[in-house]
């Protein structure tokens, strides 16, 4: 996405471009910090997990890997991250394999991102950049385009120092779909005026959405969000749920805008299911604001249901990341149900205690599950109780079948007498028919 802003006009808004005439050569490097406070904060994630992991984004975002660079430091350059001797050794390479773009797997300040674009005269950017522009190209409702750029303009607001040239000149691709430059301080005014105006209609986005809850809340109907580590099987396990067809594949973040479906459980209860976006390490913190407005959602639900690659050597750090999300978001005490996804795959069996093993391209364990969101459901509680309905009435027969479990049904006269596991919302619309004998 390439932005510039014209020195007597209003700034533009971002817009996506999703033509690229041929994959960007990218050359990655992360740093490995030996240094006695990094290896006490150390998790089951090692430097080099992070980028592969890192490699992984990257190809989603349509690069072409030419190199991986891994720098051990006793602690950061403050000047370049790595030191000037790996800078130079990191120029010899951008220049031998033509590299467009160098990406870092740690978060560069402002001026080790000036310092590092004009030694090794290619654009350079992080993590963090690279997030935000797989979700600059992901994001398809007006809401999550408003989210993506909004966290896009706080990200680059700090950095437009200095960066009058090189910001002015950028075009598409990676880390590129994002507002530009021309004039320092006409454009950090434009840009917090855009950021005033996004926050306003995000504001709107949030009080709709909040007429849509009240609205659902009238109907005793729960919700359940689907919560997990990127990729780990949501998308495929919603299609399962709802034989829906949500674009579901291998490529981090392939769901960014929420999507909403009606389930059936075994009960009969009617739920809402929501797909969300997925979490990663390291999300930047300026798109958990931003997408506050729909992460709202995931704290308005009745049970989250806690998605996790079980197959995945370091499925335990991408469950404890979920959770520090979550947490972060105010889902804390959300009752959630944990479901071990990709079971066809997994070699070992040491799931948590209470996890539900499935596998959402299969099937297999899908019963179970949907029988475990009906236990953990306390929204329309379940009791079994006796209608006595005239034969007559073939509209409240027909609720009973469709929104309870029938356990006997017998003819008596005129009347049809059954016996169910029904829902309280149904007893009290057919509070007339409750056979008082019972």
């Amino acid at each position: 996405m390439n932005l510039n802003f014209r020195p007597n006009s209003p700034a533009a808004k971002p817009s996506i471009n999703l033509r690229q005439t041929r994959k960007e050569k990218a050359v990655l490097v992360a740093l490995d910090l030996k240094t006695k406070k990094a290896h006490l904060a150390s998790s089951d994630f090692s430097v080099e997990d992070s980028l592969e992991e890192l490699h992984t984004l990257a190809i989603s975002a349509g690069a072409e890997i030419q190199d991986k660079i891994l720098q051990s430091r006793g602690a950061v350059d403050a000047a370049t991250l790595l030191g000037s001797g790996k800078v130079e050794e990191l120029r010899a390479i951008v220049k031998a394999t033509e590299a467009d773009l160098v990406i870092f797997d740690q978060e560069l300040t402002p001026s080790q991102q000036r310092n590092l674009d004009r030694i090794l005269e290619t654009r350079v950017i992080d993590r963090t950049q690279l997030i935000l522009d797989i979700f600059a190209r992901r994001a398809r409702t007006r809401e999550g385009q408003l989210q993506v750029e909004l966290a896009q303009l706080n990200y680059i607001l700090p950095r437009l120092s200095g960066q009058g040239i090189s910001m002015s000149r950028m075009g598409g691709g990676i880390g590129a779909r994002g507002p530009g430059e021309t004039k320092l301080e006409t454009d950090r005014r434009r840009i917090r005026t855009r950021i005033s105006k996004i926050g306003k209609e995000i504001d709107g986005v949030r009080g709709s959405r909040s007429i849509q809850r009240r609205q659902r809340q009238s109907v005793p109907l729960a919700t359940i969000a689907l919560v997990g580590y990127t990729n780990a099987g949501k998308s495929t396990l919603f299609n399962r749920l709802t034989r829906s067809a949500v674009d579901a594949d291998a490529r981090m973040f392939a769901t960014l805008d929420p999507t909403v479906r009606a389930l059936d459980l075994p009960s009969k209860r009617k739920v809402l299911l929501s797909d969300t976006v997925g979490f990663i390490r390291q999300l930047p913190t300026t798109l958990v604001k931003a997408f506050r407005a729909t992460l709202e959602e995931v704290c308005e639900a009745s049970v989250l249901l806690h998605v996790f690659d079980c197959s995945h050597p370091h499925w335990q750090e991408h469950s404890r990341h979920v959770e520090a999300v979550l947490d972060e978001i105010g889902a804390r005490d959300t009752p959630r149900l944990l479901v071990g996804n990709k079971v066809d795959l997994q070699s070992n069996s040491n799931l948590p205690e209470g996890a539900t093993a499935i596998s959402a391209s299969t099937g297999l364990g899908i019963d179970k599950l949907l029988t475990a969101i009906d236990n953990a459901l306390m929204l329309d509680p379940l009791e079994i109780c006796r209608f006595r309905i005239p034969s007559s009435d073939g509209a409240s027969l027909s609720s009973v079948h469709s929104s309870a479990k029938v356990i006997e049904k017998k003819l008596e006269n005129e009347d049809v007498l059954i016996e169910a596991l029904a829902p309280a919302s149904l007893r009290t619309r057919l509070k007339e028919y409750i056979d008082k004998a019972e």
